[in-house]
């Protein structure tokens, strides 16, 4: 996974915090619980984790599908 960014910025939706984040490249990560409210944040409908749907950076599997021209969820 050359050129594959790690760290994302999370933003919560609810209280706006914002919290750097290194991302699992093995696994989705399906929940995150905000620092700030304590919401627990849950993919947005058709992304397949919390970096793709509140993060700066889309998921490691993500990057490198796009990266080889392919289309594709990381948990597909």
């Amino acid at each position: 996974m050359d050129n594959i960014e790690l760290e994302s910025e999370l933003t919560c939706p609810e209280c706006g915090h914002q919290v750097v984040e290194t991302m699992p490249v093995d696994r989705c990560q399906f929940y995150y619980e905000c620092e700030g409210c304590g919401a627990l944040l849950r993919p947005k409908p058709g992304d397949c984790c919390v970096f793709c749907s509140f993060g700066t950076v889309p998921c490691p599997p993500i990057q490198q599908a796009r990266a080889e021209g392919r289309e594709g969820g990381c948990c597909s």
